[in-house]
C-alpha cells in the first residue's frame, strides 16, 4: 500500500451534470473553501447503489473510527492519523470489485465524494460518534454525526449506531433512548438503522478502559435490548461481532446482521476470516462491515486483504 499518492482515480462527473471530481487532495480543500455547494450538487448527482441492487451479501469497508477519537489499529497508536493516507486506503479498498459499499461520517463522507469514490456504492452514515475512546462519559454516546433527515436527503441507504450497554453506568440509559429514538426516525424515513450492540463493561472500576463483553451469552443478550429498541423494527438491522457459538447467538433474531471486523489484535487474517465465514454460514447474516483490519492489514496489502475478504464472502452459500 502506496502511502504517497495523493491523487484521486481518473474520475470523471456524471455527463450532464455541471460539476466535476477532484483529482487531487489540495482540490478537495479548495472546493471547501472556494465551493462547498458543490457537495451538495454531487451528492444530488451521485449515481447510487442500493441494498436491494446487491447480490444479497454485502462488503462494506467502515470507516468511522477517527470521529470518535480512535485512532489506533492493533499496536500502531496513530495509524488513522494521516487524513490522506487513510483516503488512500479507503480509495484502494472500494475499488476492489466486489466491494459494495462503505460506511463513514460526513468528513470521509464528502472527501470520497469530491473523488467521485461513492458513485455506485450502498452507503451507510454513521450517527452517534460523540462517546469518545477513553473520555470518563463514553458510554454516553451522543449522536454527534449525521441525523435521519440528513441521511434521506443525501440519498443514503440507512444509518448506524453505536450501542453499549454497561449494566453499572446509569449513563446507558440515555443512549438506549437515543438510539430507540434514532431507530423510530430513521424508519419514519425509510432508512435502514443498523444498530450495533455490545454488553459492555469497566473491569478496572470508573476512568478505566471500556471492555465489550464477547462471550455468547453477552452477545445473545445484547441482541434481545438492540432488536426491542424504538417503536418498529421493520428497518432494523443488527451490526455484530463474529464470535463462537454463532449457530445459537443469531438464533436470538430474526433481523438481518452484517459481521464487524474489529480491531486486529490477535488474529492472523486466515483465523479471522474463518470466524466471519463461520458467521455468514448463518442465513440472517447478510454481510460483513470492516474498517480497519483490511485497511491497515499486515504487510499493508489492502487490495489483497480486501480481495480474500471478497472471496471468502462470495464463496459461503
Amino acid at each position: 500500500m502506496s502511502t504517497t499518492d495523493t491523487t484521486a482515480t481518473d474520475a470523471t462527473a456524471t455527463p450532464g451534470t455541471r460539476d466535476a471530481f477532484v483529482s487531487t487532495y489540495d482540490e478537495v480543500t479548495r472546493v471547501r473553501i472556494e465551493d462547498p455547494g458543490r457537495i451538495a450538487r454531487l451528492t444530488a448527482a451521485r449515481s447510487r447503489k442500493t441494498v436491494a441492487d446487491t447480490d444479497g451479501r454485502m462488503m462494506i469497508i467502515a470507516a468511522d473510527h477517527p470521529a470518535r477519537g480512535a485512532l489506533g489499529v492493533g499496536t500502531r497508536g496513530q495509524a488513522m492519523a494521516s487524513r490522506r493516507e487513510m483516503l488512500d486506503r479507503m480509495r484502494e479498498a472500494l475499488a476492489v470489485p466486489g466491494v459494495d459499499g462503505v460506511l463513514g461520517t460526513a468528513d470521509v463522507l464528502e472527501d470520497l465524494l469530491l473523488m467521485g469514490a461513492l458513485e455506485d456504492k450502498v452507503v451507510f452514515a454513521s450517527m452517534n460518534r460523540g462517546g469518545l475512546q477513553s473520555g470518563s462519559w463514553e458510554i454516553e454516546d451522543r449522536f454527534t454525526a449525521y441525523d435521519a433527515a440528513a441521511i434521506k436527503q443525501a440519498g443514503f441507504d440507512g444509518g448506524k449506531m453505536l450501542t453499549r450497554i454497561d449494566l453499572d453506568d446509569d449513563r446507558t440509559s440515555f443512549i438506549l433512548e437515543a438510539s430507540a429514538q434514532a431507530v423510530t426516525d430513521l424508519a419514519r424515513h425509510e432508512l435502514i438503522a443498523m444498530v450495533e450492540p455490545f454488553m459492555a463493561s469497566r473491569p478496572g472500576g470508573p476512568g478505566t478502559k471500556i471492555v465489550n463483553d464477547l462471550s455468547p451469552e453477552a452477545v445473545i443478550k445484547s441482541i434481545h435490548i438492540a432488536q426491542g429498541l424504538g417503536a418498529t423494527s421493520a428497518y432494523t438491522w443488527l451490526k455484530l461481532p463474529a464470535v463462537e457459538d454463532m449457530e445459537r447467538v443469531m438464533d436470538a433474531t430474526t433481523m438481518p446482521a452484517l459481521i464487524l471486523g474489529g480491531d486486529p489484535v490477535d488474529d492472523d487474517p486466515e483465523t479471522l476470516r474463518a470466524s466471519w465465514g463461520r458467521a455468514l454460514a448463518r442465513p440472517n447474516v447478510r454481510g460483513l462491515v470492516v474498517g480497519r483490519t483490511l485497511l491497515y492489514p499486515a504487510g499493508d496489502d489492502v487490495t489483497g486483504a480486501v480481495t480474500a475478504s471478497v472471496d471468502m464472502l462470495r464463496s459461503v452459500s
